[in-house]
């Protein structure tokens, strides 16, 4: 969806500037209305993603209760439209109250072109950005059929992957770091392919003490060991005829390395302790957050035994590099736990989702689940902000008040013409076109080092 094409709903009246509003928006579907019953006529037949509201409009032009009026009432008819309200006063205290009852943003008359504009343009990301979270909610049956969620261009390499190994018996290394979903990979590749209606057994090589990892695997025999009580069927032989999922297995230690390279050569095991080849039919899927290749020039693991597990490689990549991915997920696990806690919430809040699309996610996956999980149980309010997540707002964008742009702007020319004149006062003043009086005060005004008069000097940074 593009800005471009975007409903705006104006509700002004005063019919200049509902003309002028069609003029200086081409780009977007102008709906006008002159009061409430007009707005809500127009909503009926059409939701506006925008709207630009004035407060002081009749029967109260000079207040502001018609319009805080209007916002309710739109905020109850159309809920995702981002409201902008127009206000004739300089005293900030209704703008205030509009932004409070829900409206995204206000502006005052007579407003630049230029702010108005940018303005418009935040909105109509942010209702984009909601509107295309909102449709990724409703997964498509290939997400939910692999319980695999992502939208950027790597996960659906993986997913697209995972269809065609999933219709082999290939042997497939699935590598990415801890928490990016690597079993969940296993278990899709499983479940699409043949052996869907046979066992998937998991075991996770790096949790089983070394002593006890061949036990686990190949099985024993009663009496094998010290503890073995009754005969014990392993892991591999547990997934007959279904896939073996081996996890973190650049964690096997070598000897056990042999042992599992003897089966995926063979097909037959033998259980600690006992004589008796016993044949298997099963898919082998590994996965390794390691380096298997360092392993390798370590002597940690065995070339041979690479090679036999890696007939294809998925790699997952990190929830960093899965751009949008993470406010997808997000959403996701919010309205999963929130089910499971039995709590509601209208989603997130404007400074969690910067937080979640800012932060860098080491845990991956799995740390996202973790702090959304949590804010299910612990968020008081209907939108969960970053507070709630554990994380630090993300940094705000510079003030979009015309009179902050302006002082911005002024400043970059003061500290320009500073060091295009090396700090000579003079020639500073005469490029701006200013006395030396006014300009040392505008070096003041804006905490700028007052240079000597004529002497080069170097500009101070404001902090």
């Amino acid at each position: 969806m593009k800005a471009a094409g975007l409903t705006i709903l104006v509700l002004e009246d005063d019919e200049g500037l509902r003309t002028q509003y069609r003029w200086l928006l081409p780009e977007y579907r102008i709906l006008a209305a002159k009061d409430r019953s007009e707005a809500k006529a127009l909503i009926e037949r059409d939701t506006p993603a925008l709207a630009i509201i004035d407060l002081g409009l009749p029967p109260d032009p000079d207040g502001a209760s018609e319009g805080l009026a209007a916002i309710s009432e739109l905020l109850e008819w159309a809920p995702q439209t981002k409201i902008i309200v127009v206000t004739g006063s300089e005293n900030q205290e209704h703008a205030s109250k509009a932004i409070a009852s829900g409206a995204y943003d206000y502006f005052q008359k007579p407003a630049e072109p230029g702010l108005l504009k940018l303005i418009i343009a935040r909105a109509a990301r942010l209702y984009e950005l909601e509107q295309e979270n909102k449709r990724l909610s409703v997964l498509p049956s290939q997400v939910i059929s692999t319980n695999i969620l992502g939208n950027s261009a790597a996960m659906q390499k993986v997913l697209r992957d995972v269809e065609r190994v999933a219709r082999t018996n290939i042997t497939v290394l699935i590598t990415g770091e801890s928490g990016t979903g690597k079993e969940l990979v296993a278990e899709a590749i499983h479940r699409l392919g043949p052996r869907a209606a046979k066992p998937f057994a998991a075991i996770n090589c790096a949790a089983i003490p070394e002593s006890l990892l061949e036990a686990e695997l190949f099985g024993h025999e009663k009496g094998a060991f010290t503890g073995a009580i009754k005969q014990t069927i392993g892991k591999i032989e547990s997934a007959q005829n279904g896939t073996l999922f081996l996890d973190e297995i650049g964690d096997i230690p070598l000897s056990t390395q042999v042992k599992l390279l003897r089966f995926l050569e063979e097909r037959v095991i033998e259980r600690v302790g006992g004589r008796q080849s016993i044949r298997i039919d099963v898919r082998i899927l590994s996965a390794t957050n390691q380096d298997l290749s360092k392993l390798i020039a370590d002597g940690r693991f065995r070339e041979d035994l690479y090679y036999r597990i890696n007939e294809i490689a998925i790699h997952l990549p990190p929830l960093r590099e899965r751009a949008g991915d993470s406010v997808l997920l997000a959403n996701y696990f919010l309205r999963k736990h929130a089910k499971e806690f039995d709590r509601s919430f209208r989603g997130f809040a404007n400074d969690a989702v910067e937080a979640i699309r800012q932060h860098p996610w080491r845990g991956n996956v799995r740390e996202l689940e973790g702090r959304v999980k949590r804010a299910a149980i612990m968020a008081e309010g209907a939108l969960v902000t970053a507070p709630d997540l554990d994380l630090a707002a993300a940094s705000p964008g510079p003030s979009l008040n015309l009179r902050d742009a302006r002082r911005r702007a002024e400043r970059e020319v003061i500290e320009q013409a500073l060091l295009q004149s090396e700090g000579n006062i003079s020639k500073t003043a005469g490029l701006l076109g200013v006395s030396r009086p006014t300009l040392y005060d505008l070096l003041g005004e804006h905490g700028l080092a007052r240079p000597a008069t004529d002497m080069p000097v170097s500009v101070t940074k404001e902090r």
